[in-house]
């Protein structure tokens, strides 16, 4: 059996998401065996995690700032919108390199989960993408290729028609490295359209 503390932190950490029981209790293991003065960065870190930031009142992103620092950021493409469902999409396109802006939709439409457009931020999309027509150029729709990001991508690119701007959506097919034989037959037919010449 273990200590109350131990199996305290155990449990916060199972809480966490991808993290169960074993690993949570690896890694307060872990944390036993460091020094006192990185335990207390950590606790501090966690403890003023949602003080030092804001919502960015444009996308909609975290920041420390609002607007945050990719709204501010003057090297980057305005003519370039896209629309992602979290803010953990922004930071895997970054790395992938995109340049425009953001807009964070805050989850997608799921009609099983309760879920409806006006529960996350389209009406805001929509607000910022009349409001801003002259400069914005393309909405790219990079909502997950999941039944529910098809139909929020579908019902966006709905509420944007008559707009003058260029929706376009994130190609989709086989992923570096994988297997003709165990891709579902929805990925097969979307690598097949979006073939290209080579």
């Amino acid at each position: 059996m273990l200590p109350k503390s131990i199996q305290n932190l155990v449990d916060e950490f199972s809480r966490l998401p991808g993290i169960g029981p074993k690993s949570a209790s690896r890694i307060v293991f872990y944390l036993l065996k460091q020094p006192e003065e990185d335990l207390l960065k950590l606790s501090q870190s966690a403890a003023k995690l949602k003080k030092d930031l804001e919502i960015c009142s444009t996308c909609f992103n975290y920041g420390e700032s609002d607007p945050c620092g990719i709204c501010q950021d003057d090297q980057r493409n305005k003519d370039l919108l896209c629309v992602v469902e979290e803010p953990l999409d922004v930071m895997a396109l970054d790395r992938a390199g995109f340049k425009g802006l953001y807009h964070v939709l805050g989850g997608v439409v799921s009609p099983i989960n309760g879920i409806g457009p006006d529960d996350i931020r389209i009406r805001e999309l929509v607000d910022r993408v009349r409001n801003n027509s002259a400069t914005i150029k393309e909405i790219i729709l990079a909502t997950n290729p999941s039944l529910e990001g098809e139909a929020t991508a579908v019902y966006i690119q709905d509420r944007l028609k008559g707009v003058d701007v260029s929706i376009t959506r994130l190609a989709r097919g086989l992923p570096v490295g994988g297997d003709l034989e165990y891709a579902d037959e929805l990925t097969l037919s979307r690598s097949l359209e979006g073939r290209k010449e080579f």
